[in-house]
């Protein structure tokens, strides 16, 4: 079943360079990548920014986002199988809440990404997509978005 993605629209704040706004995932599983290009580029359709960044942000400390394919399902799925390798959920980690193994992935994908935007849209390879990496969910979470340029 696919995870639920609301976009607040209006948006949320108003800031001397531009609109921030929010996009609202409801994930369904602890660890799941959830492709959210075609939400990023409705926010930037409507953003009438012809030249400029699009930059992405997760206030969360157990989630991230990255940029990989999005062409071949088994990316992610990799991605999601290597992680979980590299840093499984129970290796007697200090943290006392059960989800170090959570923080540490959202240290290594990290918690913000920019796009850039040519000509009215958002700029990415043939292959890439815009992923927000659940590590510890199922939770609602949120994407903070900002378009700016001219």
């Amino acid at each position: 079943m696919p995870p639920s993605i609301v976009l607040n629209l209006p948006f949320c704040k108003r800031s001397d360079r531009g609109l921030i706004h929010t996009l609202s995932i409801k994930t369904k599983r602890r660890s799941e990548f959830v492709d959210i290009t075609a939400q990023v580029r409705s926010i930037v359709n409507k953003s009438n920014v012809s030249h400029g960044i699009c930059w992405l942000y997760i206030p969360h400390t157990t989630a991230g986002i990255t940029i990989n394919e999005h062409a071949d399902p088994s990316v992610v799925s990799d991605i999601q199988g290597q992680l979980s390798k590299l840093i499984p959920p129970e290796a007697g980690y200090g943290h006392m809440e059960g989800n170090a193994d959570a923080h540490i992935k959202a240290t290594l994908t990290g918690t913000s990404a920019s796009c850039f935007i040519e000509q009215d849209k958002l700029v990415l390879g043939t292959w890439q997509g815009i992923f927000f990496c659940e590590y510890d969910g199922p939770r609602t979470r949120k994407i903070l978005i900002k378009v700016t340029g001219s």
